[in-house]
C-alpha cells in the first residue's frame, strides 16, 4: 500500500482535533491517554461524540472510563507473561532509559487463556482492514516475533544490525547517541547552541508577582499514570499526593501557612477557567516565584496550548497559576471528597 504523505497528529495535535470534532474514532495501544493529556477538564468530554474508541491494555486505567458512542476494551498479553506462538515463548524488546535495549521474555501465566498479544491484534486489524499483499505476511510475524526485529534491521540497519543476536547479550546493547558520545554532525565538528529570540523570558515570573510558575512532577511511587502509593521518598513526603511545595518565603508573602488548603487557579488565560482545589500547602526548597505538584492531578490547570513552539510538548513544568486559599467549609468538602474525614451525619 502507499503510506500517506499527509502529516499525522502528535498528542496535542489530537485534542485539538477532538475539540473541533474532527474525530470520529480513537484507538490506543497501551498508556492511559485521557489521564495523562493536558486539559482533562475541556478535552475529555468532547469523547463521548466519537462515534468508537478502542483500548488496547494490560491493566483497567481511567481512560477506560472516558468513551465513545461505542466502546472496546481490548485486554493483552502482558510484558511480564508468558506468550507463546506456536509453542515457542515469544521475546519482546524494550529500551530503559539510558538507551540499553533487551529482550523481554514473560514468566507468568496469561491471566486468562483468550488473552491475545498486541501483536496478533495489530496484525488482526491490518489483515480485516487491508487488501492481501504477498510482501507481508502478517500471520508470519504474529508466529515469530523475531521476524518483526528482522524487518526493524533491514529499516534501521545501523542502529539494529545483528538486532536479534544482541538483544541475546547480558544487558543487551546500547542505541548510538551522538550528544552523549560527543558526535555532532555539524560542519565545525562542535555543538552549535541556538538562541532563538524571546525563547528565555517567555515564562519569566517578575518579582513579587501574584501569580506563580507551577511544575507538575512525579512521585517515586509512580511510573507515568501509574501511583502505586501516596508516598514519596525523594521528597520525603508520605501518605498524601495533594500537596503543593511551595518556598517559605512565598508562603509568607501570599499570607498563608503550613497545612493551608489551597485551590490552584490558572493564571493569563480567563477565557477558560481551570480550577483544582484540596491542596495542602507544604513548605519546600523550591524557588521563590515557583511551586510544585504531582501530575496528573494538576493536567487540568495546564492550557492544551501553553506548549513548545516546535517540539508541540506541553509546557508541564511551567504552569502560570494563583492560588487561593480555601476556606474551612471548602476545606472539609474537599477532605470528604478525599475519604479522609467522614461525612457530617
Amino acid at each position: 500500500f502507499e503510506a500517506s504523505r499527509i502529516g499525522g497528529h502528535d498528542v496535542a495535535e489530537a485534542c485539538e482535533a477532538l475539540l473541533r470534532g474532527e474525530v470520529e474514532a480513537f484507538i490506543s495501544m497501551g498508556g492511559n491517554f485521557f489521564r495523562a493529556i493536558p486539559d482533562i477538564d475541556v478535552v475529555c468530554p468532547t469523547v463521548k461524540r466519537l462515534k468508537m474508541t478502542v483500548l488496547v491494555n494490560t491493566k483497567l486505567n481511567r481512560s477506560a472510563t472516558v468513551h465513545g458512542q461505542k466502546a472496546f476494551l481490548l485486554p493483552c498479553i502482558a510484558r511480564s507473561e508468558l506468550d507463546m506462538q506456536n509453542g515457542v515463548a515469544q521475546t519482546v524488546t524494550v529500551e530503559d532509559s539510558m538507551s540499553m535495549v533487551h529482550g523481554s521474555t514473560g514468566m507468568l501465566e496469561p491471566a486468562s487463556k483468550h488473552l491475545i498479544s498486541e501483536v496478533a491484534i495489530i496484525a488482526g486489524i491490518a489483515k480485516a482492514t487491508l487488501a492481501p499483499n504477498p510482501n507481508v505476511d502478517w500471520d508470519s510475524y504474529v508466529n515469530d516475533y523475531a521476524r518483526i526485529r528482522d524487518k526493524i534491521e533491514a529499516v534501521l540497519p545501523e542502529q539494529f544490525y545483528d538486532f536479534n543476536q544482541r538483544i541475546k547479550e547480558p544487558g543487551g546493547f546500547r542505541l548510538p547517541n551522538g550528544a552523549s558520545e560527543r558526535k555532532w554532525n555539524t560542519a565545525s565538528g562542535k555543538a552549535n547552541f541556538l538562541f532563538p529570540a524571546g525563547v528565555f523570558d517567555e515564562d519569566d515570573t517578575p518579582p513579587g508577582a501574584d501569580h506563580l510558575q507551577l511544575m507538575t512532577i512525579r512521585s517515586h511511587d509512580q511510573f507515568n499514570t501509574t501511583v502505586y502509593s501516596n508516598d514519596d521518598r525523594y521528597r520525603g513526603i508520605y501518605g498524601d499526593r495533594m500537596v503543593v511545595m511551595l518556598n517559605p518565603q512565598d508562603i509568607e508573602r501570599l499570607g498563608l501557612k503550613a497545612g493551608d488548603y489551597v485551590e490552584f487557579q490558572t493564571a493569563l488565560d480567563v477565557t477558560t477557567p481551570r480550577r483544582a482545589s484540596g491542596f495542602k500547602v507544604i513548605p519546600f526548597d523550591v524557588p521563590q516565584g515557583c511551586c510544585a505538584a504531582y501530575y496528573p492531578e494538576t493536567n487540568g490547570l495546564l492550557p492544551l496550548a501553553n506548549r513548545d513552539s516546535r517540539s508541540n510538548t506541553p509546557a508541564a513544568k511551567s504552569i502560570p497559576v494563583n492560588l487561593v486559599r480555601m476556606n474551612p467549609e471548602e476545606t472539609q468538602v474537599a477532605l470528604q471528597r478525599r475519604g479522609l474525614i467522614a461525612a457530617a451525619s
